[in-house]
């Protein structure tokens, strides 16, 4: 059998970094909305990720691909890890806060393990993870309610796009630890920016139109610029060198630090309020996730006798 993959202290530290990156997401994103529409905004956001990360990657002279194959790869996994999420996201976000966004997308964790599980043989689910997954699923079940089945409307489609969202991410992580991994991680995520900005501007041209730049305030330039280099370039260098030292499921542990900062910025800047439910439902979910990585029931399980 293999080795399973791991967090080291590094590890951890990239995802604590990214979920303060990715949590300050959703607030920028509900900011940009009151002036951008979604195809908009997302390929606003993919389009100067990918300008600042080319940016770097041609100030410090890396190897740039120069065969077909991996320029198929960016294309593709831009597509499923980074536009269709960016895009359901941002769509749901119309119908939901950006609180509720940043928990629900807290599945992604729950979603990774098992997307990892059927692809790599280091990333055995195990019943440790199975039980740590169907907690996880318990909490999506909280939040969303059992009112959704009888009474489903624009609320509850912006809940099933944020999980929908994460299910692009867990698949997006296994397919970036396949062909992505083996160059340089800077590189892999700019191309993978770029990729998504292949996809999203034309969509977003002939939904819209080009952008009026003129009437944006100061608040939506400053939040298309957090978005677009932290959350987006910045954020997705951090993500590549997790997923190559510690798995693609285990960097889907960073929802664990993202919900919190999301719902406290949704809190203080936005002045959003949740439902009790929401916060039981994270608390499972946040539950499940510390199951799925086993460091905290390690420190309660007895120690080996001499």
């Amino acid at each position: 059998m293999p080795p399973q993959k791991a967090l080291n202290a590094a590890a951890w530290t990239g995802l604590a970094l990214m979920g303060l990156m990715w949590g300050g997401s959703f607030l920028a994103i509900e900011l940009m909305l009151r002036q951008i529409p979604v195809e908009t905004l997302v390929a606003l956001r993919v389009t100067g990720g990918a300008l600042a990360l080319w940016a770097y990657v041609l100030v410090m002279g890396l190897p740039v691909p120069r065969t077909v194959g991996p320029w198929i790869a960016f294309l593709l996994i831009g597509g499923i890890n980074v536009a269709m999420p960016f895009g359901l996201i941002t769509w749901g976000q119309q119908h939901i806060t950006s609180g509720l966004a940043g928990i629900l997308n807290a599945t992604t964790a729950i979603l990774g393990p098992l997307v990892a599980t059927l692809a790599f043989a280091d990333e055995r689910l195990g019943a440790r993870k199975a039980a740590g997954v169907t907690l996880g699923f318990l909490g999506v079940a909280t939040i969303i309610g059992l009112e959704a089945l009888h009474s489903f409307d624009m609320r509850s489609a912006g809940q099933m796009a944020l999980i929908g969202a994460s299910m692009c991410y867990a698949i997006g992580a296994a397919l970036a630890r396949v062909h992505l991994t083996d160059m340089r991680l800077e590189v892999s995520a700019a191309g993978m920016i770029a990729g998504a900005a292949v996809w999203m501007v034309p969509v977003a041209l002939w939904r819209n139109g080009l952008p009026d730049f003129t009437v944006f305030t100061p608040t939506t330039w400053g939040a298309w610029a957090y978005i677009s280099v932290f959350s987006t370039a910045l954020a997705y260098l951090i993500l590549f060198r997790v997923i190559k030292s510690a798995g693609s499921g285990n960097a889907t542990l960073v929802t664990l630090f993202v919900a919190p900062v999301s719902v406290v910025l949704g809190a203080l800047v936005l002045g959003e309020t949740l439902r009790i439910n929401a916060y039981f439902g994270f608390a499972l979910i946040a539950a499940g996730l510390l199951v799925i990585d086993g460091r905290l029931l390690r420190l309660f399980a007895p120690a080996p006798k001499a």
